[in-house]
């Protein structure tokens, strides 16, 4: 079976990767244009043109969709399948329709829920206990096609954005091959999406930093949580701003006003108010200038009269 890869980010290189280990007849790959990076500016290939390169495999990074070169570029290689993970385009309707066996996608949730850019990232920031991977066929509408197979895993009470990310890369290798070969074999099921369940998860924005401190302490190390590694939370303390990047639960209750520091111990971290009068601890930061650390470190350094 013929298959043609689109992907871009570390997310699909796992699954480009995977495909190659397992033997898959990979005959070209596409993603996107490599972009300028770092101070230098210097243009960077995408870890799945890096992966294709070292394979040997042909690839094509075409600037449109749209406007007739990317399908006819697709055309030559004559697939039977195409594999989409995270290639970061909308495919149109001459691309979904070149393949025989139909276009597939992996993607970071058990859909119908969290379709859009950041399912991974919204899974954690609403507090949620259970996601995972599926596999579907493409459709016009934005992740809405019949759903092939999905794998489940839990997240962790602590667990970042980033953390859960590379767990369901990995997932998403594995749900792919078992996809690829059930689809190979003529035995691959699919279920129609109930359109009613559907949520969305839009891409974040650092407008979304700001920690608010009126929410419960389950709330806020959500948001800690799925902030990281990007754009990350911020908060305002004793008249600074700080990136927060980890915090712990307390058994305290307190009548101080939300977002006010309670306490600084340099030995246990720095405890803020927050809403139904409990409280979180602070236990890693980054000052504005410093580096990310310990919160106890930075307290060593820098006490809080309060």
């Amino acid at each position: 079976m013929r298959i043609v890869f689109m992907g871009t980010p570390d997310f699909a290189a796992a699954s480009l990767e995977r495909l190659i280990d397992e033997g898959a007849n990979v005959v070209g790959v596409f993603t996107q244009p490599d972009k300028p990076k770092d101070r230098g500016l210097k243009l960077t290939a995408s870890p799945v043109k890096e992966i294709a390169m070292k394979a040997g495999i042909p690839v094509f990074q075409p600037e449109k969709m749209r406007d007739g070169t990317a399908v006819e570029m697709l055309k030559s290689l004559n697939p039977d399948l195409v594999a989409v993970v995270a290639y970061g385009r909308i495919l149109p309707d001459d691309i979904l329709a070149v393949p025989p066996k139909g276009t597939i996608n992996i993607h970071g949730s058990l859909l119908p829920k969290y379709r859009g850019a950041a399912p991974i990232q919204w899974a954690v920031l609403n507090g949620d206990t259970l996601t995972g991977v599926s596999s579907m066929y493409l459709a016009s509408e934005l992740d809405s096609g019949d759903v092939i197979y999905t794998a489940e895993t839990e997240i962790g009470e602590f667990e970042t954005s980033g953390q859960l990310f590379e767990r369901l890369r990995e997932l998403g290798a594995e749900l792919l091959i078992k996809t690829v070969r059930d689809i190979e074999k003529g035995c691959a099921p699919r279920e129609p999406q109930d359109a009613s369940s559907a949520s969305f998860a839009p891409p974040l924005s650092k407008e979304m930093s700001p920690i608010d401190w009126h929410k419960t302490p389950r709330e806020i190390i959500k948001h800690i949580c799925g902030m990281s590694p990007w754009p990350v939370a911020t908060a305002e303390l004793e008249g600074l701003s700080f990136k927060i990047f980890g915090a712990e639960y307390t058994s305290n209750k307190t009548a101080t006003p939300v977002g006010t520091v309670v306490s600084a111990d340099c030995k246990k971290g720095i405890e803020v108010a927050c809403g139904n009068g409990e409280t979180l601890l602070i236990t890693r930061l980054q000052a504005p200038g410093s580096k990310t650390m310990a919160a106890t470190d930075y307290l060593r350094g820098h006490p809080m009269n309060l």
